[in-house]
């Protein structure tokens, strides 16, 4: 297969050096060790043009009657009615763990079929994400989560088309990854408010005894597998091998120089995270 051997190439030269020493056998069958929590900063995005800045006074809770239900926060949303017609459809992003500057910004797919369709472009900040916050944060958690969001969502949109005077417009609901749940579950959960739902590289099912734990790892090992199983086995074996360097004498300073990093490592959890993240990043783009 053609479609990752430009970055296949790349990795198998990054780890050939690391690979070349004695073979140490992992327990695992999988490519990469256990799921760093590597997090992409998502702060400081610019608004795209066209779209206009707004918010809307959200209940903390919509499903009981106890006084902190009633606290209101503003939920940050972000419109563009640059190619809508009246009474045409809506798009409508259902946002995951982030600012929703940097959802807007990399969701290129409904920018490019609003003109066709002559659609309202609707991108919602998840609560607790961005400037979507209550004020007393620490106290507020519990009412974190994606029942409260899809609630948010539902009342924003359904209030949105009244005050549009379009409430016969259809509503489409994008995501990805855990945004394309948000969105699945949506259509699932308000088949009165959507009509339909696109959800991206969203792992609806990814739940304790409903797939295997390891799935997602399987995934992207397959992936490189397909490719070239030799590169597999190589990126596998260089774990054991960079712990192996990690724990002799001048062994941190010796992989520094190997990959050339800005400053010189004083742990393995941060090269080998970074370099997870990289496999993961190429089986899931698959350097298209």
């Amino acid at each position: 297969m053609e479609r990752m051997s430009a970055c296949l190439c790349l990795a198998f030269l990054l780890f050939s050096v690391v690979a070349d020493a004695t073979y140490i056998p992992r327990r695992s069958h999988h490519l990469l060790s256990s799921r760093q929590n590597m997090k992409t900063s998502k702060s400081n995005t610019e608004l795209p043009s066209h779209f206009e800045t707004r918010y809307f006074p959200q209940n903390l809770d919509h499903f009981s009657f106890q006084p902190e239900s009633y606290q209101v926060f503003h939920q940050k949303y972000l419109i563009n009615s640059h190619y809508w017609r009246k009474g045409g459809p809506i798009f409508v992003y259902t946002g995951n763990e982030g600012d929703i500057e940097w959802f807007a910004s990399n969701t290129g797919f409904m920018l490019d079929i609003a003109p066709k369709f002559q659609a309202l472009l609707v991108f919602i900040e998840h609560r607790f994400y961005g400037e979507s916050k209550p004020h007393k944060l620490a106290n507020t958690l519990g009412f974190l989560n994606s029942q409260q969001a899809l609630a948010d969502y539902a009342i924003l949109i359904r209030s949105l088309k009244q005050n549009l005077t379009s409430e016969a417009s259809p509503v489409i609901v994008f995501g990805g990854s855990y945004g394309g749940m948000l969105a699945a579950w949506f259509r699932l959960k308000y088949p009165h408010i959507a009509i339909g739902a696109l959800a991206s590289s969203a792992p609806i099912l990814n739940f304790d005894n409903i797939v295997p734990s390891s799935s997602f790892y399987d995934t992207v090992s397959q992936d490189f597998k397909e490719v070239r199983v030799n590169c597999f086995e190589v990126i596998k074996r260089s774990w054991g091998e960079m712990e192996v360097f990690s724990t002799v004498k001048d062994g941190l300073q010796e992989l520094s120089k190997m990959f050339r990093t800005c400053k010189t490592l004083h742990s393995l959890s941060s090269a080998s995270g970074w370099l997870e993240t990289a496999f993961v990043e190429t089986a899931m783009d698959q350097c298209e």
